[in-house]
């Protein structure tokens, strides 16, 4: 006598490929520095690099504006080259008596946010550099390239970071740092003496300048706020049309 068909719930079914494999989490997602979910000094880490794109933003077109009006307050915010070469050579012409004061405020503040990528490379390694090297093949390049320099230089790799080539060498040294468990102090301390040695040279390169240099700020300062303007509008425009929706297809 023929056995009776089995039921339909006897007979195994192969599995699919959805139910052996989990959704990935939001910390997964491609282009997030860390290797295993963050906890909240990586949420905290990540964010002040959001702080730091946001002032960067908000100091373009205040950088051009404050060059001409105030020197002395842009170099002590920013620490920035051309701030303190502008403070020299306003101080070699008797118009900046308090000098050391913005040199030795410019060289503090000019590590302001340096301490971001030391703790970026503690937490996630070289974490920072793939990301910023996965964004092109010329970038990849150029980030092995300063990552071997680096690597070279140790400690000397602070004083060559503040040349102003075109090499993300300064990021990739901070980075680093931190990756190799520097201590906070001794990086802090690296940093401090490479940014005040480089300033020092900015400031006496404008003092040096002087007059003439002085000139061509005074010539700047009739301008400066139109050119703050027109870089604020840049800037605007350009974060509107970032942020506009593509249009729908045609049916």
């Amino acid at each position: 006598m023929p056995s009776e068909p089995e039921s339909s719930s006897d007979i195994p079914t192969p599995a699919t490929p959805a139910a052996n494999q989990q959704e990935p989490q939001w910390w997964e997602a491609e282009g997030m520095p860390w290797k295993k979910e963050p906890g909240r000094a990586d949420i905290a880490c990540l964010a002040w690099f959001g702080v730091v794109g946001v002032f960067s933003l908000i100091l373009i077109p205040t950088r051009a504006w404050l060059l001409a009006v105030a020197p002395d307050i842009l170099a002590m915010i920013t620490g920035g080259r051309t701030a303190v070469t502008a403070s020299g050579a306003l101080a070699s012409v008797g118009q900046m008596g308090h000098w050391p004061v913005v040199l030795f405020v410019a060289s503090l503040l000019s590590l302001k946010f340096d301490w971001i990528y030391w703790w970026a490379g503690k937490l996630w390694g070289r974490g920072m550099i793939e990301i910023w090297a996965g964004r092109s093949k010329r970038a990849a390049k150029t980030y092995a390239v300063a990552e071997r320099w680096a690597k070279k230089l140790g400690p000397v790799g602070f004083l060559v970071a503040y040349v102003p080539i075109p090499l993300p060498l300064m990021q990739v040294v901070f980075v680093l740092s931190g990756a190799t468990n520097m201590s906070l102090k001794r990086f802090l301390i690296y940093d401090y003496i490479a940014s005040t040695v480089w300033l020092v040279g900015f400031f006496a390169l404008g003092w040096r300048l002087g007059e003439p240099a002085v000139a061509i700020l005074d010539v700047y300062a009739r301008y400066a706020g139109y050119v703050a303007i027109g870089l604020l509008v840049v800037i605007v425009v350009t974060t509107v049309f970032r942020k506009k929706p593509a249009a729908a297809p045609a049916p």
